[in-house]
Formats: C-alpha cells, structure tokens, sequence
C-alpha cells in the first residue's frame, strides 16, 4: 500500500473463506440475548436476501460448501453493485457527511460528488481506506466509521462496508497518538521476540477495531534483501526468510485474535527492489530457485497460518511470469502460484491502483479487468478521477464476455464473508462513548515501551575521550543534538535532558549543504558531546529523488571537531557504511517518540541496547563485504 503520508470470534473457518458455519453460530458469539438476535437479523440485508430468494435456483458447483445466504444475496445484486464491491477507494473528508469547502472540492475532483455518504449512496464502493488527512483524532475516526456504516445500510443492499488503513506501525501509522505506536517490523524483528509481535499486533488490531477500521493492510511480508531498496526497508522484519516468516505469522496471530482482517504484503516479495513501484516498475531478477528460498517462506508461513488476505506487489518477476506484466496483472504469479500451487483461497487485493508499477504497460480501463482475470478479487484506490472508469471497465467486460458472472461472483462472495466473518453484517457500528477506554490504555502504552525498549541496536562503541563512550554517565553536560527532523531532534533532546544534562536541538535536514554543515560543526565544539540523527545517510547519491551526501559529509565534519559524536540512525541500520569511522552508533528503525525515548535511555545506560541487527550492513560501493552480519550487536556489562 502506498506509504505516503497514516473482537475475537469465537472460531476461525480453516478455509480461508470458502467453508461456511452455520448461521445460529455465527450468532450465538455475540454478547445479546435470543430475542435481540433474532431481531438484528431481520434488520440484516442477508436475512431479507433469505426471504426473498428462498427459491433461488441451484448454482453450479463452484459454490458448494459455500453459506447460502451469502449466495443468495449476491444473487439479489445487480451486476454493477456486484462490481462496485471489488472496490476499495480513498476519500477526503473528516466525516462521511463533510461539507468542508477543500475536501467537497478534492471529492468532486475525483468522483463528481461531496463526501463520502454521497459516493456510498450513488456508487455502493466495497470499503473505504482512511490515510492520515482523515485522521484528527480517535474519536473522530471512530465517528466517520459510523457514518460510513449508516451511509452503507442506507444504499442498495445494505451491505456494510470495508473500512481498511495502513498502520503498519513506525515508519508507517495514519492513527498517531493517543492512539498506541507499535515499533515498526524491522524494530521489532531486532527485538527478536515473536511474543511482542503478537502482542502489539493484538493491540493495534483492538484498537483500530474500536474506532471501526476492520481491515489494516499489514504486516508486510517481504524480505528486505537489497539495502537500497527505496521503499520497503525498515518495513520488512528483515533479510533472512526464517525470521521474516517468525514474525508475520506472530503478527496475523494477533490481528486476527483481536478480529481483524489483516494483510500479508507484497507478494510476491518486494524486498529485492530497487525502484520505487510508486514511481517506476521494479523488476525482481531473482530465479526461481531463489525466489523460492528467499521470498516466498513469509507468505507460505502466512497462508499455512491462514491469513485472511494477501496484497499483490506491482512487480516484475521475469522467473514467475516473462511476459512483463506486474504480478498484480500475471494470471502465472496469482492463480497459477499462489491459487493453485499454494493453494490460497483467502482474500487477493491489489496494492494500490495509482501506482505507477501497474500503469506503466496498459490503460487505467484495462488494469482492473487484467487484474481480476489474473484472479484478484479487490481493486484498491484508482487513479484519481478513474473510479468511474474502471467500474464501468469491469461491468463492461461482464457484458462483452472478457470475464464470466461466475468469475465476479467469486470474488463477491470472498469479500462479503469476509466482512461477515468481522461481524459487520451483525454488529456494524462502533461505541462512540467507549473509545477513550479502549484506545492508548495505560496497559496497551507499557506493553509497547517494553517491546520498543528491547529493539535498539549498539552496533559500534568505540573509545572516545571527554567521556563519550556508552553508556554515558547521567550529569551535568552540555549535549548538542542535531541532524534530520524538526520534531525528532527536539524530542530525543528533551529526553536525553531527562538525564541531568543541558540539551539543545537543532534541526539540519535530509540533505544539508556546506553552510549548515559547518554551522554545525562550529556549534558542537562549544558542547560536550554531539548526537547526531541520521535518516538514510547511505543513500548518498545526488540524482533526483535521492538524499545526497549532505548527511554523511555532517557525521564527517562533526567527528573531525575532535568532540565526542554519537550517531542515531532513525530508520535504516545501513547508513554507518557512509561514515563507518563514527566511533559509537546506534539503531533505533524508527523515530516514534518511544523509539526516541529508549534510544536516549541506552545512551546513559537506562536500557541496556538488546536489539540484533535484522540485516546485515554491507560496506559502501562494495555489496559483497560485509562490515557488520546479520544478528550483530554490542551489549554493555552487567553490573
């Protein structure tokens, strides 16, 4: 899913969708009395499908073992409204029903209507993706859900909708606080502890069910096995397969304890790209020998352990499909691997429509018929302004024959079970009044700080005069704190003067020139020590789009002022390979505040630095050295 910027059920089907329950169980979870049940189910568009189709004709055998009032009421559906439900799409707005002049006007742009209600009522979308411009607060959010929710029973059948978001947690939230911050994959694979995973997976998925978000299109599931890979990195949990697939199915192990749909990512595998498939086409040169040993264990771990749906990557992976399509348009990479020779039956959604990794070969009219004859069932954000198209696209290609009603139909009933194994159908609205007691509790904010605690990463602790060597000693000193990020070094300098030291801030940017740089560098002599912040200093290249060496060449002339430096990597653990003299460094894969505030911890011996590198660092210009391995990291003696 694009990265820019954010209820257990009593049993789980062992089909992925495909095997049914009876209906009185599906009911009987629920905490309300006989006479409520039966009532609530009379108000359901599946209890009027029932009646009103009682004698609807037998289907083919496609649909056996199938839940009949899911058939019938697909069968009640028009093909258009059929069609509309393979539909997932963002919208702008702080509520379903806004009339704020900025988000009504971005709306029309898109869809010809105001709001979110207005598109539901019209057009029947399948679910809607929140990002962080719909985000103000929780309570807010879990508002907008509902209107969502009563804009959906209100239009056509009924059927409530998908509400989905991107809180992979670090790098990667649209809720932010009070909202519990998760440390992101690669922090907690550093961590090396499946328990956090879960744990905090079953938190987020709590929480994001409490202010009515359904579906979270996490935990990525890729293995991270280029260091310049310009879009996944601290996403993924690591390079090493065995790890990665630990991890994941920890993580869908504590989503779907807490009744969430998640989302195993980006098959099939996007950890060996090297162009951004937001802006260009990755091509995977893996073989398949490789492929098979490096990417797909997580997603083979994902779907043993039955993840209710798995995201296409917009890759090219010449091994698996040579004709150039990406895999979210391969009927090889999605129906003939991973239907047929893994035999998935759960949910397929494609990563993002407006991506340019699945534009590059065919219109915006033919990606959603290629992708679902490719054997996808859920059509994720279209190009802005193409909605329309690409609905009418695949209503077309039903009426010309390009695709069959049977094909529809499947991906219809996938998508409608799973909203109802969610309990949307039954329970389709949130308490408004209980969000406060269930989002960021006392006991959810701990059980992240201890997990984020044991994620950072001593990788070097040189010698160093003036007293910098780690762990510092709590005192008085004056620390000068500097590097990337406005708000991250102005709070990793109020915590680090937690500590009885005298801190200033100062923020240098992603790519600082020659005048800051020696701005800098005359500041951190008039201080005791420097702690510097780096955001991907590897990536030293000076082409567009890149950072360019500004970072590194700060770490440089701040080592020469012959004062002590400490540098903070905030994301990538790579970036020591530009400045591998820096006498102390540490890895924290995220700047959440909690990130921050264990890193500042570590620095004066608050925390011991337990994390081990998920990924080896190799040496600048030279991929095949290694200057630290995988698993690596320095510990301070115990007292």
């Amino acid at each position: 899913m694009r990265r820019t910027p954010m209820r257990p059920t009593a049993t789980r089907p062992t089909g992925h969708g495909t095997t049914s329950r009876p209906w009185t169980r599906l009911c009987s979870a629920a905490p309300i009395t006989a006479a409520l049940t039966a009532a609530l189910l009379a108000a359901t568009p599946l209890a009027a499908a029932t009646s009103a189709h009682a004698a609807a004709p037998a289907r083919t055998s496609t649909t056996q073992g199938r839940d009949p009032r899911l058939m019938r009421l697909i069968d009640s559906m028009t093909l258009r409204q059929k069609a509309a439900q393979l539909f997932v799409v963002q919208i702008y707005g702080m509520s379903a029903d806004t009339t704020d002049p900025a988000d009504v006007a971005a709306n029309r742009a898109l869809y010809g209507v105001d709001n979110a209600a207005q598109l539901i009522a019209r057009d029947q979308p399948g679910g809607i993706i929140y990002y962080g411009n719909n985000v103000t607060s929780p309570q807010q959010l879990a508002a907008f859900s509902n209107g969502i929710q009563r804009a959906a029973r209100g239009a056509g059948h009924g059927v409530p909708a998908t509400i989905a978001i991107d809180q992979e947690g670090g790098i990667v939230a649209r809720v932010g606080a009070p909202a519990t911050q998760q440390p992101g994959a690669m922090a907690l694979a550093a961590g090396r502890r499946p328990a956090d995973a879960r744990a905090l997976a079953r938190i987020t998925g709590t929480e994001l069910r409490a202010i009515g978000v359904d579906t979270d299109y996490a935990p990525d599931s890729d293995v991270n096995v280029n260091p310049a890979n310009p879009v996944i990195g601290v996403r993924s949990f690591g390079s090493d397969p065995a790890l990665v697939a630990r991890m994941v199915t920890a993580q869908l192990g504590g989503y779907r304890s807490a009744n969430l749909t998640a989302t195993a990512k980006h098959f099939p595998g996007h950890g060996d790209a090297d162009t951004d498939s937001h802006t260009g086409v990755p091509v995977i040169r893996h073989t398949r020998a490789q492929w098979e040993s490096t990417d797909l264990p997580p997603f083979k771990a994902a779907i043993a352990a039955g993840a209710d749906s798995i995201m296409t990557g917009h890759l090219v992976v010449p091994a698996l499909d040579p004709s150039g399509d990406p895999a979210t348009l391969s009927h090889p990479i999605v129906t003939g691997i991973l239907r047929d020779q893994l035999h998935y039956r759960g949910l397929v959604i494609t990563d993002a429509l407006d991506m340019q990794g699945v534009r590059d070969k065919y219109g915006d009219d033919r990606i959603p018929v290629l992708a679902l004859k490719a054997g996808v069932d859920v059509l994720l954000k279209p190009p802005a302004g193409q909605f329309a198209t690409q609905l009418d696209a695949v209503v077309n290609a039903v009426r010309d024959g390009e695709l069959s009603q049977d094909r529809i139909d499947q991906s219809v009933y996938r998508v409608l079970d799973l909203k109802q194994r969610r309990g949307l159908f039954r329970a389709p609205y949130v308490d408004e009044s209980r969000v406060g007691a269930v989002v960021g509790t006392p006991g959810h904010l701990a059980t992240a700080r201890r997990a984020t605690d044991r994620t950072t990463t001593l990788v070097k602790n040189d010698p160093q005069p003036g007293g910098g060597t780690l762990p510092l000693t709590p005192g008085p000193r004056s620390v000068y704190v500097t590097g990337w990020g406005t708000s991250t070094t102005a709070t990793l300098a109020t915590e680090i003067g937690k500590y009885g030291t005298t801190a200033a801030a100062h923020d240098t940017g992603l790519s600082p020139g020659p005048a800051a740089i020696a701005a800098a560098a005359a500041a951190a002599r008039d201080h005791d020590l420097t702690v510097v912040v780096t955001n991907r200093a590897w990536d030293t290249s000076t082409a567009d789009g890149h950072n360019g060496p500004g970072q590194a060449d700060l770490v440089k002339a701040l080592i020469a002022t012959g004062r002590p430096v400490v540098v903070l990597a905030v994301r990538d653990a790579y970036d020591i390979n530009a400045f591998p003299d820096a006498p102390a460094y540490l890895a924290t894969y995220s700047y959440t505040p909690d990130a921050l505030r264990a890193a500042a911890a570590t620095l004066f011996g608050a925390n011991r630095p337990q994390g081990r590198l998920p990924v080896a660092i190799p040496a600048a210009g030279n991929p095949g050295q290694t200057l630290y391995p995988f698993g690596y990291g320095l510990d301070y003696p115990r007292k």
